[in-house]
């Protein structure tokens, strides 16, 4: 039931809401701050429809297709999840915290090789400087140890 008022409330968000131009300001969208705040409560269901709704209407969002992945990760709805990623890293292909996010939607699937070439790329992006390369690292080392 919850989410099915929630998903009216966002229906009516979207319908009410004034045009606007799709900006770097797009992620402060009460929308998306919304989404971001069922994630924290791991309410996989309820963010993935909220955020269904925001990447239809900021397609150019990749923040928000990256949240999207995440949730349907999440639920583990991984066909859905790497779709999502993959418009992410369209829209933008050095989006750290999607290839951090697909490369742990592949160690989850067993896909190892792909993982590894998301950790790769990280390594050029930011290396072991960055919290998301080392996640991404760890994942990797242990579903490669027996």
């Amino acid at each position: 039931m919850k989410r099915i008022a929630l998903v009216f409330f966002l229906s009516c968000y979207v319908c009410l809401a004034p045009a606007k131009d799709i900006s770097p300001a797009a992620s402060e969208d009460p929308m998306l701050m919304q989404s971001k705040t069922l994630i924290a409560k791991n309410d996989w269901s309820a963010a993935s429809a909220a955020l269904e709704i925001f990447v239809k209407q900021n397609p150019q969002d990749a923040d928000g297709f990256n949240l999207l992945g995440y949730s349907y990760r999440n639920l583990r709805r991984y066909d859905e999840s790497f779709a999502a990623y993959r418009q992410a890293l369209t829209l933008d292909p050095k989006h750290i915290g999607a290839h951090e996010y697909i490369g742990i939607a592949y160690v989850q699937s067993g896909q190892l090789d792909k993982a590894r070439e998301h950790l790769a790329i990280l390594n050029k992006l930011c290396s072991a400087s960055c919290e998301e390369y080392r996640d991404l690292k760890e994942a990797v080392e242990r579903a490669a140890t027996p």
